[in-house]
């Protein structure tokens, strides 16, 4: 068979395609790349106008049963139905039997519970009906929490005292017990709805869970992903005993093993091969969460680099070789290379939230929006905004609208920064407040997590990406010039570039550097990145650098004030 790449090392088939899945919080998507990483093919199940019947807005349920502020769930039986029917949309336009190996992220840290006796419905799904119908006796609870749950911070605290403190656990674990990680999630099942936790056989990440479905059974949870439950042990890449007693009774036989990102979970079960026709050879490989699957998308390789994916939830990640585990970020592996890692920050408030500014002060419009964010100057005359429409991650404030005006002296030392507390600003500029507090919040709290700043350059991926006004404030308050891919679903991306990764990988039957399949070629492929917001070195560039890092401080410091007076981490 013929091969396609550069070099003798990574040659994938030349008529071979790959297959990568995005399993995110309101819709799943594939991008289909070949031999020459191009993309070919890419289309997207929406879950609520694709899937109505399940009743989901954003994605997601709100507090199905009433009584329960805070729990955010999903139906895993959506993604499921959405798998299918994605499958059958792309079906047209894609021959799967060309296709070599499937790979796939998700959202992370949500759960699914999975009855006693799932291996074996998983094992036999007949390809003539749907997946969701023959899934729904296999799960122990039809719903599954999802990282915007945050009724779980009694059992963050519980978790973290039992280990040594918050601090301890993050240096253990990667990150303290968020109110979204699994870990604090199954405590809280185990404890409020133990029936459903002691007739659980498995728990699966979303991630895993989807990989299962492809596999025709059990699939491990990767230990990416799997470092965004609390429970594994950051060096060493396996569950600790420790977190695991802390967490829940039994708790390691339900979780299983551990898998390398770039690993093989098994081969496409014959329900894909019959019901879609795809070979069954094909190769399922390890997902992962969907940060890191945009992390590989996006080609990131070097410590000096910044991601900023403007999503549902806004994302802030690069690559280190020595973590420092901090209160404020996680550290997972990074899914394309064992011997580095991945610094990730996570804010609730995102898009959503962008969305809620826009059709409160923008008449609903984007175009409204962008001239009000062109006609205000930076910096916003010193007005600071924090605008929590969810309960935040990342500072731990509950909902809840907070303004300030900051007047200072001439000297303009931080220490002679003044804010005065106000009910509103105008229309303009609280657009810009929202995206300019938005971007001095990840500056700070990623200069706090070790992460470079400046940065030597940032890629900006998620649907905001696209929003050029958007970007030239992004630069001018980081002080580096930012790029973009060509497309901007870079987490299903990276899903197909870890397919043909992981196939490699498995025809060399050891880890090779995923660099290997795009080297000296880059630019020819998909996965090429743009100059989209440069950032100048005049001296005008560099004084609004500097007024900008001033006022990032004082955020900081406004932001500290507001979690000692309303903060849900105690």
């Amino acid at each position: 068979m013929a091969m396609a790449a550069d070099g003798d090392h990574c040659r994938l088939p030349d008529d071979s395609l790959f297959l990568g899945f995005d399993c995110s919080t309101q819709s799943l998507k594939a991008t289909v790349l070949d031999a020459g990483l191009t993309a070919v093919a890419h289309d997207a199940v929406h879950f609520d106008s694709d899937l109505p019947h399940y009743a989901t807005h954003g994605g997601v349920l709100r507090d199905p049963s009433g009584g329960d502020p805070g729990r955010v769930v999903s139906p895993p039986l959506m993604w499921a139905e959405a798998l299918d029917l994605l499958l059958a949309r792309l079906a047209p336009r894609v021959d799967y039997a060309r296709v070599a190996a499937v790979s796939g992220g998700a959202q992370q840290h949500g759960s699914v519970y999975w009855k006693r006796g799932a291996a074996a419905v998983l094992a036999s799904l007949d390809p003539a009906r749907g997946l969701a119908p023959q899934l729904a006796a296999a799960l122990a609870t039809t719903e599954s929490p999802v990282w915007m749950d945050s009724s779980t911070a009694a059992q963050c605290r519980e978790v973290e005292a039992a280990v040594g403190g918050a601090l301890e656990l993050a240096r253990m674990t990667g990150c303290r017990a968020h109110e979204r990680c699994t870990g604090p999630q199954i405590r809280k099942m185990y404890q409020a709805r133990r029936r459903v936790y002691d007739d659980t056989e498995r728990i699966s990440l979303v991630s895993s869970f989807m990989a299962s479905l492809l596999v025709g059974g059990y699939a491990c949870i990767d230990e990416t992903d799997g470092a965004g439950m609390n429970l594994m042990d950051i060096t060493t890449r396996e569950l600790r005993r420790d977190a695991l007693e802390a967490t829940a009774p039994d708790l390691e036989d339900k979780i299983g093993k551990l898998a390398p990102a770039h690993a093989v979970a098994g081969t496409l079960s014959p329900y894909f091969v019959q019901r879609f026709q795809f070979s069954s050879n094909c190769l399922v490989v390890q997902w992962s969460g969907d940060n890191p699957n945009s992390l590989a998308g996006l080609t990131l390789s070097d410590p000096g680099d910044l991601a900023i994916s403007l999503g549902t939830s806004d994302t802030v990640f690069g690559i280190t070789d020595l973590p420092e585990p901090s209160l404020d970020g996680n550290i997972l592996p990074n899914p394309v290379d064992p011997k580095t890692y991945m610094v990730m920050l996570c804010y609730k408030n995102g898009s959503l939230t962008r969305e809620d500014v826009r059709n409160r002060y923008a008449d609903g419009s984007w175009d409204v929006f962008n001239k009000h964010l062109e006609n205000t100057a930076p910096l916003n005359g010193r007005k600071l905004g924090y605008y929590y429409n969810e309960p935040e991650i990342l500072p731990p404030l509950p909902v809840g609208f907070h303004r300030y005006v900051v007047s200072s002296s001439a000297s303009g030392s931080l220490d002679e920064m003044v804010e005065h507390q106000i009910n509103q600003f105008d229309p303009p500029s609280e657009v810009r407040a929202i995206i300019e507090g938005q971007f001095l919040s990840m500056r700070g709290h990623a200069e706090r997590c070790g992460l470079p700043v400046p940065p030597k350059r940032i890629i900006a991926t998620g649907g905001a990406s696209s929003n050029q006004i958007i970007l030239k404030t992004m630069a001018s308050i980081f002080g580096c010039s930012v790029y973009t891919v060509q497309r901007p679903d870079s987490a299903s991306l990276g899903a197909a570039l870890r397919a043909a990764h992981g196939w490699i990988c498995n025809q060399k039957g050891k880890f090779v550097p995923v660099s290997c399949l795009h080297s000296d070629r880059l630019n020819r492929t998909s996965l090429s990145i743009k100059l989209a917001a440069p950032f100048g070195d005049s001296e005008e560039d560099i004084d609004l650098l500097n007024n900008y890092t001033l006022l990032m401080k004082k955020r900081l410091e406004i932001e500290q004030k507001l979690v000692e007076k309303f903060g849900r981490h105690s």
